[in-house]
């Protein structure tokens, strides 16, 4: 069984995930942490809880979503999974920050590629990857079907859908996804995002303004 934590960072209010399993077995799911108390916060569950961190994944890099990467990465001697279209993603975040007057160090090393239904061990749990372009061209969720649940990142909110008029975006390729790749999962599939509160897929495909 996973345990899923959010913690929210950052002044963009970003949702960071730990999944953990009993036995103390974890992956953290994009580390946006921003201030240093912030990775305090985070780093002290993972102590507290014995965790031992064994993936660091990325739904996608965004700025928000990768504040905490670098840092995450060097605390836990891990490189990050990601799509491989999403690495120039990376690598435009430090502008980014520039931009919106957030600057951070931006993880730069080495990258693990994930794909399409690539699968991921996290003890006896399977995560799968579902590509989800629109909101960013290499956008990934993260599904555990054995727990109905799925990490969504920001393709899919409570009555709402990601932006798509940042470097990249698309919204005719982002509804395309919600309902070819999110949508196709059972109605009962709980919804985890990159911000805001938890929601349901069947909830989403009957209310959803977006998606009517």
């Amino acid at each position: 069984m996973l345990h899923i934590a959010k913690f929210t960072f950052s002044p963009i209010q970003e949702n960071t995930y730990v999944l953990y399993t009993p036995d103390g077995l974890a992956a953290i799911i994009d580390p946006g942490c921003y201030f240093d108390h912030e990775k305090t916060t985070l780093a002290n569950f993972i102590a507290e809880k014995t965790l031992k961190v064994q993936f660091l994944l990325q739904t996608h890099c965004h700025l928000d979503h990768v504040f905490g990467l670098q840092w995450a990465a060097e605390t836990y001697q891990l490189q990050p999974h990601m799509h491989p279209i999403e690495e120039q993603v990376l690598q435009y975040a430090p502008m980014s920050g520039q931009r919106w007057n957030l600057p951070f160090t931006c993880y730069s090393g080495p990258i693990h590629y994930l794909n399409d239904n690539d699968t991921l061990q996290l003890g006896n749990n399977t995560l799968q990857a579902i590509f989800a372009p629109g909101h960013s061209p290499g956008h990934l969720c993260y599904y555990c079907a054995e727990q109905n649940f799925i990490i969504a990142g920001d393709v899919l909110f409570e009555r709402s859908i990601g932006r798509t008029d940042l470097p990249g975006g698309d919204h005719d390729t982002l509804l395309n996804s919600i309902r070819t790749r999110l949508f196709t999962l059972p109605e009962s599939t709980m919804v985890h995002p990159g911000h805001g509160d938890a929601t349901k897929i069947g909830l989403e495909k009957r209310h959803n303004p977006f998606l009517q």
